[in-house]
């Protein structure tokens, strides 16, 4: 007979995403898996197969929760203020517990590089194809826009995505509030 599961997955991956999210995939062990999730190895393999199965459901987790914030860029209506507010959510979204942590998303790409495992990179690519999208829309708004200026801005606002992430660790809040500022004066 089997056993049945002592606990909740969606609380185990919370808690695995948030140790991925401190300390990279690379520096995250099973052993710190088991301390952190409150589960032992078993468990871990009989959920989701392996560390790599574990972290791939620490970033769609991850996308559900920044999901508060993507989804008020695909409800608004401001074009390119509205994606400028969603630079503003995303510091305020990266910093809520007082520590400077980034992007998971984004801290996966410089930990991992192009090496990386072709699943992660997968889901990686997925999320950076979401929030570009978002932006291509936002900025489809303005109909004076040509399609090759949105793809174009576009882009740039993806790169400048992860610029802002990377930067959002160690950079003070005038700093960042500068950068966003300076950012959107060339669209």
């Amino acid at each position: 007979m089997a056993r049945s599961k002592q606990y909740n997955e969606q609380e185990v991956i919370e808690k695995a995403m948030s140790l991925f999210w401190r300390n990279g995939y690379e520096n995250t062990s099973v052993r710190m898996l088991e301390k952190e999730m409150g589960i032992n190895q078993f468990s871990i393999y009989a959920s989701f197969g392996n560390k790599q199965g574990v972290f791939l459901e620490s970033i769609r987790t991850y996308r559900k929760r920044i999901k508060i914030i993507t989804d008020r860029l695909e409800k608004s209506n401001n074009g390119i203020i509205g994606i400028k507010q969603f630079f503003y959510d995303f510091i305020e979204f990266s910093t809520s517990d007082n520590c400077k942590k980034g992007c998971l998303v984004t801290n996966t790409v410089s930990e991992l590089g192009e090496n990386a495992d072709p699943e992660i990179i997968t889901e990686v690519e997925k999320f950076f194809g979401e929030v570009k999208s978002l932006f291509k829309n936002s900025l489809q708004q303005d109909s004076n826009k040509s399609e090759e200026a949105v793809i174009k801005q576009a882009n740039y606002l993806a790169v400048s995505m992860l610029g802002l992430s990377s930067a959002s660790k160690i950079l003070d809040d005038q700093q960042l509030q500068d950068y966003i500022e300076i950012a959107f004066l060339s669209l």
